[in-house]
C-alpha cells in the first residue's frame, strides 16, 4: 500500500488514494495552511530536488536535515547507544545514503516522537529499519497513517535502555514529549521537538500552545510544566532545528524564563 503523498507545508505523509483535500495537521490551530492553498508532493519529487544532510554533533549524536530546506525545516536526531540506537523525530525524506549510514552505525532499535508535526513519513523509516515507533497515546488521534510498527505508550514516562527515557511533558500537544539522554552530558541532555522553544538570543525558553501562531498556554499549565522540569536533571538541550542547541547555563536560563511567565 502506498502512503507517499506529502504535505508541502508540514511534511505529513498520507495514503496516496485517501488523503484529505487540506492537510489535517495544517488545519489545526497550531499549524497553518499557506495563503496560496494546499499543495502536495511525493517522495520521488523530493528525491529529485533534495537530499538528506547528516551532521555529527558529538560522538554519539547526529543531526539529519533535508537540504535544501523543505516543509517546516525540522530535523531528526540520531542517538547512538550501546544497546541500540534511537531516531528522535523524523524528516519527510529517506534516501539510500542515509539508510546505509544508519545501518553502518548499527541500525535503529526505535523511533520516538516529540509531537505530531514531525510524524512525516515515519512508517517508511520504521519499515526500512524494522523497528517500533513510540508515540504517546494522548496524540493518537493525530496519526494520519497507522502503520504496523507504531507502539503507543501511556503515562508520564517510558524507560528505554542505557538510562534513556521518554518523558511526556504536554503543553504544545497533550502528548508532547522529550527524550532524556543521561550519557550525552554531565547532568543529562534534553532532546526536544518544540515542547520547549529556545529564542534566537538563546536567553529564553518559551512553552506555548502554538509558537508560529503565537497562542499561549494557560498559566496553570505553564506552572505544571515548570514543576515537571524541576524533577528532570539536564545541562544540555537540543531543539527542533539546529539553531536551538544550548549547552551553557541551560537549567538557569529555563528557571529565569519560567519566572517571567508566573
Amino acid at each position: 500500500m502506498k502512503y507517499n503523498l506529502i504535505c508541502s507545508t508540514c511534511g505529513t505523509t498520507y495514503f496516496e488514494d485517501s488523503h484529505p483535500e487540506i492537510c489535517t495537521i495544517c488545519q489545526d490551530e497550531r499549524q497553518w495552511v499557506p495563503p496560496g492553498g494546499q499543495s502536495w508532493t511525493t517522495t520521488a519529487e523530493l528525491l529529485q530536488k533534495h537530499s538528506v544532510k547528516l551532521t555529527r554533533l558529538q560522538d554519539r549524536l547526529y543531526e539529519l536535515e533535508i537540504n535544501p530546506m523543505f516543509a517546516i525545516g525540522q530535523r531528526a536526531l540520531l542517538v547512538l547507544s550501546e544497546k541500540g540506537n534511537v531516531l528522535w523525530d523524523c524528516i519527510p525524506l529517506l534516501d539510500e545514503l542515509t539508510i546505509e549510514f544508519i545501518k553502518s552505525k548499527g541500525g535503529l532499535k526505535a523511533i520516538a516522537f516529540s509531537h505530531p508535526h514531525f510524524y512525516s513519513n515515519m512508517n517508511e523509516w520504521a519499515t526500512h529499519f524494522d523497528c517500533p515507533v513510540y508515540i504517546h497515546k494522548n496524540d493518537e488521534a493525530h496519526i494520519m497513517v497507522r502503520g504496523t510498527n507504531i507502539r503507543l505508550w501511556d503515562g508520564e514516562e517510558k524507560d528505554l535502555w542505557d538510562g534513556m527515557k521518554l518523558l511526556c511533558i504536554g503543553g504544545h500537544f497533550a502528548g508532547s514529549s522529550i527524550l532524556h539522554v543521561p550519557f550525552l552530558s554531565n547532568e543529562g541532555t534534553i532532546i526536544c521537538g518544540d515542547t520547549l522553544f529556545l529564542s534566537p538570543s538563546k536567553k529564553h525558553f518559551s512553552v506555548v500552545y502554538s509558537s508560529p501562531n503565537r497562542i499561549p498556554l494557560p498559566i496553570a499549565e505553564i506552572k505544571r510544566i515548570k514543576n515537571r522540569f524541576d524533577h528532570i536533571p539536564f545541562d544540555s538541550f537540543y531543539g527542533y532545528v539546529k539553531t536551538q542547541n544550548l549547552h551553557t547555563d541551560v537549567k538557569e536560563i529555563f528557571e529565569i524564563s519560567m519566572a517571567k511567565y508566573v
